[in-house]
């Protein structure tokens, strides 16, 4: 014999009750869509196994089975189990189930309308007649949902509609419209106008969150947070828009759940009466626009003849709009911040392609630039290593018609052939051993654009006679394949090498070289414009202070001074790495002379590097070692200013050992 029920789950209807699934004490009952539950759910929002009810430890708990769309007990989700008591609400997917012990406890009045009093005046009487998180929209179209949706026609809304299949076109519609906006008011007057079409409310208004104001998952926002987006009143355009209460605001973003609601003296008269808002609405709808559960603002549709009523039918479509809307919300906010990102990176980038100086060396390079840019020739940047090569290429690109175009960087020394190859003109899948999949090469990447290929001295005879093709305006294949590929590309080329040597030496084509140097720029060495190091000196110091937050104001004269002496070998690059040293191990507000240490390495070609017959030595001259030690040692403190520590740390020697050498050398300052 059936165990006795000690406990009952009854379905709640908008109107009243539904089906009523007894509990016994001895037996765990199981809900969900399978036929093997013993409380069989015929919700397409259900799990499978969606959630278990059963009597443990003399209390009636129910357990999420870890189900997709979760249970709800009084509109809390559960995380686990939960203790029932009756009268308690069990929310699965759209089916509410009301717990009682006794089919007695089940209230007189339909369980379909909640009255909930808010904290303000205005809320008196609002009753929330049905709450909504899905929609049939969503759900695939059959013969059982393909169906009069008995809705009859109101007098000033839109045409009446008559079957799901109506709507749906009304959907696709609306879809295309909002695809179309460009901005988030354009999306919002068009969601709007599309509701206010089929849904019979006079007044409508979508509210978004303000703009760097984001509401984290699982945290509830405030209605008086939201801001405005767009407003209509079906019949008069000059009506300002009211709010809505905050306590109904507070419920949908809170709950994450659409809801409608009606004044509950309206059966009762038949005349407006300002109950839930000040604008005297009989009935509204406000739905949460989300994106993964994430809030981005609120729907809000208000119905003020009493004649009229919003219904589920309206509440549907509402719900399905705004998961619309909240997907396309959420691509064009992101679409925006990836274009500021995309902007703000290109500003800064263009920032640190300016060239730094005022002397007259540089001056003439920016006019080359400023000249040059504004064409589509090929350029050759020659200089020095470090002396700023890739600095012109940019501004070139930054300065020309092209620099909303890619700025694409290749090092033609740091591949071997075949990889260079297929760097610059791509490769196809199973090209070679490694080509898992087909890439696009830099000057498909750099297609409208610039590509700046430095150390193009080091490219090999091969690849070079493939690039002359592609300056000279011919398709190219990528390795592999047959497809020409066209491009529309600017060429930078760099390089330290004298190309001209390269070119009787049978290692660089003749006709590739006369036709990248087209324009030629030169870039001056770092010791040929020497008035320039202080402003390059305190460029960098900012730079390197900004990202590393010490406190250093600036340099001494002294530190300058030691800089401006410096010949500087390694150019710009140099100065840039021994400012980026100074400030992380400067302690004081401004760097010192010791705080600058400089290379001892002199120039290849320098006019000191000659008769020793080892480049970058000084001549050979014949003198003891004792002597040699004592001008080592010497300038070894002229080069710390005197700092003993740093001087014996840089001669590998204890303090002692130097104050004693200093005594025998009978060394000082002057």
């Amino acid at each position: 014999m059936a165990d006795t029920p000690s406990a009952f789950l009854v379905v709640r209807l908008d109107d009243g009750f539904g089906d009523v699934f007894p509990l016994s004490a001895g037996q765990q009952a199981t809900l969900g869509r399978a036929p093997t539950n013993r409380i069989v759910l015929k919700d397409d929002l259900c799990s499978r196994e969606h959630a278990e009810v059963g009597l443990r430890d003399g209390r009636w708990r129910v357990r999420d089975l870890n189900s997709l769309n979760g249970v709800r007990v009084n509109g809390d989700r559960v995380q686990g189990e939960v203790d029932l008591r009756p009268g308690d609400e069990v929310r699965l997917g759209r089916t509410s189930l009301l717990f009682v012990e006794d089919l007695a406890q089940l209230p007189e009045t339909p369980l379909g309308t909640e009255t909930v009093h808010g904290q303000g005046p205005e809320d008196s009487g609002l009753a929330i007649k049905k709450r909504l998180n899905q929609t049939r929209f969503l759900a695939p179209v059959t013969p059982e949902n393909e169906q009069t949706t008995g809705a009859q026609p109101v007098l000033g809304a839109g045409p009446p509609r008559h079957a799901l299949s109506n709507d749906l076109a009304l959907l696709y519609r609306l879809a295309l419209q909002m695809g179309a906006a460009e901005t988030v008011e354009a999306l919002c007057k068009v969601v709007l106008d599309g509701l206010l079409e089929t849904i019979p409310a006079e007044t409508g208004a979508i509210l978004t969150v303000p703009k760097g104001r984001d509401v984290p998952v699982g945290q509830a926002a405030r209605g008086a947070e939201l801001e405005v987006a767009a407003f209509r009143h079906r019949h008069n355009k000059e009506v300002r828009y009211k709010r809505v209460s905050d306590f109904v605001s507070n419920e949908v973003l809170a709950s994450r759940e659409a809801i409608l609601a009606e004044d509950v003296e309206r059966n009762r008269h038949l005349k407006a009466r300002e109950s839930i808002s000040e604008m005297g609405a009989t009935s509204l709808i406000c739905a949460p626009v989300l994106f993964e559960q994430k809030v981005l603002g609120l729907i809000h549709l208000y119905c003020a003849d009493p004649r009229k009523a919003l219904d589920g039918e309206d509440l549907e479509f509402a719900v399905a709009v705004a998961k619309q809307l909240g997907t396309v919300l959420h691509q064009m906010l992101r679409s925006q911040s990836l274009k500021a990102a995309n902007r703000s990176l290109r500003d800064q980038l263009k920032a640190e392609s300016e060239l730094i100086g005022e002397s007259p060396a540089i001056r003439d390079v920016e006019s080359q630039i400023a000249r040059v840019s504004q064409t589509n020739a090929t350029c050759l940047v020659r200089g020095e290593s470090g002396s700023g090569k890739e600095l012109v290429a940019r501004a070139v690109h930054y300065n020309s018609p092209r620099k909303d175009g890619p700025f694409v960087c290749l090092n033609c020394a740091a591949l071997t052939e075949t990889l260079l190859e297929s760097e610059l003109f791509g490769h196809e899948k199973g090209s070679f051993t490694g080509a898992t999949e087909k890439k696009l090469g830099k000057f498909e990447s750099a297609n409208h654009g610039t590509i700046f290929l430095d150390e193009i001295g080091e490219m090999s005879i091969g690849t070079q006679a493939k690039l002359l093709r592609v300056l000279e305006g011919h398709p190219f294949e990528r390795v592999g394949g047959s497809t020409p590929v066209q491009v529309d590309v600017r060429v930078v080329a760099a390089t330290n090498q004298p190309l001209e040597e390269n070119v009787r030496a049978n290692t660089f084509r003749k006709d590739l070289f006369y036709r990248l140097a087209v324009v030629q720029i030169v870039v001056p060495p770092l010791r040929k414009r020497k008035s320039d190091i202080p402003l390059l000196a305190r460029h960098f110091l900012q730079r390197f202070v900004r990202e590393t937050g010490r406190k250093i104001r600036d340099f001494t004269d002294e530190a300058l001074q030691k800089m401006e002496e410096h010949d500087w070998p390694g150019n710009v690059r140099e100065l840039r790495n021994v400012v980026e040293r100074a400030v992380a191990l400067g302690t004081g507000p401004f760097l010192d002379v010791g705080d600058i240490w400089l290379s001892s390495i002199d120039l290849l070609g320098h006019p000191s590097a000659s008769s020793s017959g080892v480049p970058g030595l000084p001549p050979y001259e014949p003198v003891s070692l004792e002597e040699l030690e004592r001008r080592h040692i010497l300038a070894t403190l002229k080069h710390t200013n005197w700092n003993k520590s740093q001087a014996a740390a840089i001669l590998n020697i204890e303090r002692s050992t130097l104050d004693r050498k200093i005594k025998a050398y009978e060394l000082s300052r002057d």
